[in-house]
C-alpha cells in the first residue's frame, strides 16, 4: 500500500507538502498542488482519515438526525444531503430520533461523540434538551423542516432550512373553496411542531381568504402519522355535518385518511374533495391522482449543507433562516379535470 512519503518522491515534493495538500493546511501553488494529486492518482493512494483529522482537528463528516425510517418525506432529503455532502468531500453519519425529545438528544450526543464536523438535525416538538445540549456544546448545526425561532423558547439561534408552509397550505384551501366547498376539514399534524402551527395558520389564512367562517370541529390532529390520520377522518366522517373536502397536512397522513374514506365508503373525489401536503412519488398513480403541494425535499437537503459548510467557515457570522419554495400540484382528487403542473412556485421563499 502507497504511503505518503511514497506520493512525495513521486511529485518531487516534501511530506509536509503533501500534508498541505491533502490537509489544506497551507496553500500550496497550483502547479505543486497538481503534481501531489496526480501522484496521488497514479499511486492509488488512500489517505488516513483518522490521521488527517488529528492535523486539521476536522473528520470532514456530518452527523444527521431525521427520522427517515418513519417518514419517506425525510428519505428524500436525505438523498439530497447525502449527495451535496459527498460532493464537498464528506461523509455521512445517520441517526434515527423517532420524533422523541428524549431519544434525540441521546442520538445527537453520540453523534457529537464521533466527533461530526458538524449537525443537520430535524428537531421533534419539545426539543428543549436537544438545543440545550448543542448550545452548550457549540456544535455547529443547522436546523432541518421545523424553525424554532419564537417557537422554542429560551433557545440558541441556529440556521435553519425549511419549505415554506403558510401560504401553500393557504392555497390548497382557496382552490377547494373555488369549487364550492364551505365545510374544508383538516388533518394536522404532530403538535408542537412548527410545520404543524404554519399549516394550521395557513388553512385559517385560505378560511378567511375564502370568506368561510373557522370550526374547530373540522380541525384534527393526525400527529403525522396514518393510523393517526384513519383515526381523526373517522371522527370528522361521524360529524352531523362532515367536510365535504379534506386537506391533508403531510403524506402519511394523507394515506390513513384515504383509507379512512375507503372504509366509510366515501369516494373520492365524488362524496369528498382532497388536497394534499407532501407530493410523493406514487401520489399521480392514485385513482384519482393526488392534488397535492410539492416539497423540494432533495434540494432542502442540499441546502442544509451548503448552509452547515458555510456555518464551519465562518463560525461567527449571523445565523439565518433559508425557506425554499413549494409547487401547486393540480391533479384530480380535487374534484377538476386533468391540469398541467403549475410551473411557478406557489409562494417564493426568501432567506431571512
Amino acid at each position: 500500500m502507497p504511503t505518503m512519503a511514497d506520493v512525495a518522491r513521486s511529485a518531487g515534493v516534501s511530506v509536509a507538502t503533501v500534508s498541505h495538500v491533502l490537509n489544506e493546511t497551507r496553500p500550496v501553488l497550483p502547479h505543486t498542488r497538481q503534481a501531489v494529486l496526480d501522484a496521488i492518482e497514479e499511486l492509488g493512494y488512500t489517505p488516513n482519515t483518522l490521521a488527517r483529522s488529528l492535523v486539521t482537528s476536522r473528520t470532514r463528516s456530518i452527523g444527521l438526525a431525521v427520522s427517515a425510517i418513519s417518514n419517506p418525506y425525510f428519505t428524500d432529503i436525505l438523498q439530497g444531503v447525502e449527495a451535496a455532502a459527498l460532493e464537498h468531500g464528506y461523509s455521512l453519519l445517520i441517526a434515527d430520533p423517532h420524533d422523541d425529545p428524549e431519544h434525540e438528544r441521546k442520538v445527537v450526543q453520540l453523534l457529537h461523540e464521533r466527533r461530526v464536523d458538524g449537525m443537520i438535525v430535524a428537531p421533534s416538538g419539545a426539543p428543549g434538551g436537544l438545543l440545550a445540549y448543542l448550545g452548550r456544546h457549540a456544535v455547529p448545526t443547522v436546523l432541518l423542516d421545523r424553525v424554532i425561532d419564537g417557537h422554542a423558547a429560551p433557545a440558541p439561534r441556529f440556521d435553519q432550512v425549511c419549505a415554506e408552509n403558510t401560504g401553500p397550505t393557504a392555497r390548497l384551501v382557496t382552490h377547494l373553496a373555488a369549487l364550492g366547498h364551505r365545510r374544508i376539514g383538516l388533518v394536522a399534524g404532530l403538535p408542537g411542531l412548527s410545520t404543524t402551527d404554519e399549516r394550521i395558520t395557513g388553512y385559517r389564512q385560505g378560511l378567511a381568504a375564502a370568506g368561510l367562517a373557522p370550526d374547530d370541529d373540522l380541525v384534527v390532529s393526525g400527529n403525522s402519522e396514518s393510523t393517526g390520520a384513519e383515526r381523526t377522518v373517522a371522527v370528522l366522517m361521524a360529524l352531523a355535518a362532515p367536510p365535504t373536502a379534506l386537506v391533508t397536512a403531510n403524506n402519511a397522513m394523507t394515506i390513513g385518511a384515504l383509507r379512512a374514506l375507503q372504509t366509510h365508503d366515501r369516494s373520492v373525489p365524488d362524496d369528498i374533495a382532497l388536497c394534499c401536503f407532501d407530493d410523493f412519488a406514487w401520489a399521480d398513480l392514485f385513482s384519482p391522482r393526488l392534488t397535492a403541494v410539492a416539497q423540494p425535499s432533495r434540494e432542502i437537503g442540499a441546502e442544509a449543507v451548503r448552509v452547515l459548510l458555510e456555518r464551519l467557515a465562518a463560525p461567527d457570522r449571523p445565523a439565518r433562516t433559508v425557506r425554499l419554495p413549494c409547487t401547486f400540484v393540480h391533479r384530480t382528487s380535487c374534484g377538476c379535470r386533468e391540469q398541467p403542473e403549475d410551473p411557478e412556485p406557489s409562494r417564493k421563499g426568501t432567506p431571512s
